[in-house]
């Protein structure tokens, strides 16, 4: 099988009658059998950076190249890419194996052939009980499947994938993205994967690059965007929960979060001098602040419990009045608090991510 890089070069698309771009200057590289995830809400660009790159919308001004070669101009069918949709587009009145084998059939592959390719890639994708049913009684997860191997029996150098498990239910979507995984990595394809789903992200790419409002934020592994995010979009937009994100004002060289037992979080002279207002933006993951008595820490109240079984969540308000803020807290199965509850919000000060409250750039206080 013949894998490809991709590379966007300041690649940028502009719809008809609006006037920021949808792509604004994208520059973004994908290995060869690289599996990139592009993450971002609804209307950030990673859909239209996907067309894009298979040739349904034009690139604007940039490039868009595939193993070094500027495919900008080139028509969809000469790019050698497959792509899969949310909708499968199978044909209904199609078997399964007439559908997985319908393109080499149109491009005159001997019947022989086709049905040992058929016969593999049903194989693969654990499609064998289902070759001669039809479309429209298999489940969403087969239909998934059906319109995965019908793109992969082309073999093309690189498969862009669009919102695929959008229309599939969560048990669903969990078993047919473990399948994805599973099959990128065995089979080592270039995989370029939309969604809006975090939690899809970090499970398959190998790197996720994050979008907002057509601009590239950050790209990086599950882990680096995780734990060390470059704006506080990320950090708020990657993990589940998300990361708490709290005003805190400047005081020198101090950070003094909440307002009935203060924190205290040094930042340091560098810091302090980067900001341009007397706020700075702290921001700590729901597993690395601890519950603790009144007292300790940020006062809060417990607001509601989320019981996952495995782990608990406590969302607290912290704070007093229009002052008051939303805190998750991750605690052990069946260990968190009644609502109602005052509690302390116990905050490891090497634990805190800093960010300039109107950009939301990463600040580095000095360890």
């Amino acid at each position: 099988m013949i894998v490809a890089s991709v590379e966007f070069v300041e690649a940028t698309h502009k719809y008809p009658g609006n006037r920021k771009p949808a792509v604004d200057q994208l520059s973004l590289t994908v290995e060869s059998g690289e599996f990139m995830v592009l993450l971002g809400a609804s209307g950030c660009g990673k859909t239209t950076a996907l067309r894009m790159l298979a040739g349904l919308e034009t690139v604007d001004t940039g490039a868009v190249c595939i193993d070094g070669e500027d495919v900008s101009d080139l028509e969809p069918g000469e790019r050698d890419i497959a792509m899969v949709f949310q909708s499968y587009a199978l044909y209904p009145q199609m078997t399964v194996a007439e559908n997985l084998g319908f393109r080499l059939t149109l491009a005159g592959a001997p019947h022989s052939a086709v049905a040992r390719r058929v016969r593999r890639m049903a194989s693969q994708l654990d499609l064998t009980p289902t070759l001669d049913r039809l479309p429209r009684t298999l489940s969403g997860g087969e239909q998934q499947r059906v319109a995965m191997g019908r793109a992969m029996m082309r073999e093309p150098r690189v498969y862009l994938m669009d919102e695929p498990l959008g229309a599939l239910d969560a048990k669903l979507r969990a078993e047919v993205r473990a399948q994805i995984s599973s099959l990128q990595q065995r089979l080592g394809t270039t995989m370029l994967y939309v969604t809006h789903d975090q939690t899809e992200a970090m499970t398959m790419g190998d790197r996720i690059a994050v979008l907002r409002d057509g601009v590239l934020l950050q790209c990086d592994s599950p882990r680096v965007l995780y734990e060390n995010p470059n704006n506080a979009y990320v950090a708020g937009f990657l993990g589940s929960p998300p990361m708490n994100l709290l005003a805190a004002r400047v005081e020198h060289d101090w950070a003094l979060l909440g307002d009935v037992d203060v924190v205290e979080l040094p930042i340091g002279r560098r810091l302090a001098a980067e900001l341009t207002g007397p706020e700075i933006t702290v921001g700590f993951r729901p597993d690395r602040v601890k519950l603790a008595p009144p007292g300790t820490g940020l006062f809060a109240h417990v607001e509601a419990v989320e019981n996952l079984g495995y782990v608990s969540y406590a969302h607290c308000n912290a704070g007093l009045g229009e002052h008051r803020r939303d805190v998750i807290v991750r605690c052990e199965p069946g260990m968190a608090p009644r609502p109602g509850t005052a509690v302390g919000i116990a905050v490891d000060p090497s634990s805190i991510h800093y960010f300039e409250p109107e950009t939301g750039r990463r600040l580095y206080a000095l360890r």
